[in-house]
């Protein structure tokens, strides 16, 4: 069994001040996928680098207190590949892959992925897009590579009408609009990567949520958005069983997702 958790920490220094790492390693984890870092390397001490019985990597933005990505392992990779090779991507620490050779017998590669909002206007919307453009590619070279391949992270979308509370009131904004729901459809129907919550949770549920605005109470009203994945490959999705959002504690404006995997 492979257990691969998916966390936004919008911050890792304040979730680590909010008892992250503490939570984090009595779920006994083999990976933890980390977005929003927002940090650089002299922010980060010894213990976010390498929490008790774990090593961590990382891909920095180059804005200080922005973006960021990183992925703690118990297992030592193979090979570690920091960035998608696109200049303005890479700058903003969106991608970080670790690649296994031999993992449950199998060749495997974990991503934590941050794709960006485009909330906060039109510029960062085609910002978005030409990002989402260049990543369908990488998509389908990974997933034609042979390899067992688990993407988490914040994608910034939500997928279906399932996917978020408001959905009727959110069809012309960021995070829902048509193009980036189709460009997600098309990687699962198209180049067959599997939705591994909805393998194990097929069912609208409120309860798929991992994110709440920090405005209108939508925390305490449940007014969320499923906007964290974990997108896999169909051997290892297919063999998702045990899948949680944990929400009893609070470590950003995100809430974990954790897979179990039968791999």
């Amino acid at each position: 069994m492979l257990r691969i958790i998916s966390a936004n920490l919008n911050g890792i220094r304040s979730a680590v001040n909010k008892g992250f790492l503490p939570w984090m390693q009595k779920q006994n984890a083999d990976f933890i996928c980390l977005q929003e870092l927002k940090a650089q390397e002299a922010d980060m001490t010894p213990e976010m680098h390498a929490p008790n019985g774990y090593q961590g990597y990382f891909h920095y933005a180059e804005k200080k207190g922005y973006s960021g990505v990183g992925i703690y392992t118990k297992h030592k990779p193979d090979n570690v590949i920091i960035g998608l090779g696109h200049a303005d991507i890479d700058a903003e620490g969106r991608y970080i892959e670790l690649q296994f050779e031999n993992l449950e017998g199998k060749k495997v590669s974990i991503v934590s992925l941050y794709l960006p909002s485009g909330s906060s206007g039109e510029d960062r919307q085609q910002v978005k897009f030409s990002v989402m453009d260049r990543f369908y590619p990488h998509l389908e070279a990974l997933k034609a590579s042979g390899r067992e391949v688990v993407v988490c992270g914040d994608w910034n979308i939500a997928h279906q009408e399932a996917d978020l509370k408001n959905w009727k009131g959110n069809k012309k904004n960021s995070g829902f609009l048509p193009e980036e729901r189709a460009w997600m459809t098309d990687i699962f129907s198209k180049l067959g990567w599997i939705d591994a919550y909805r393998k194990v949770h097929p069912e609208t549920t409120e309860e798929c949520y991992t994110w709440w605005s920090n405005r209108g109470a939508a925390w305490d009203k449940n007014v969320g958005w499923r906007i964290d994945y974990q997108v896999t490959t169909p051997g290892i999705g297919n063999s998702a069983e045990q899948c949680q959002i944990y929400k009893a504690e609070r470590f950003s404006d995100h809430a974990p997702l954790i897979i179990d995997y039968m791999i």
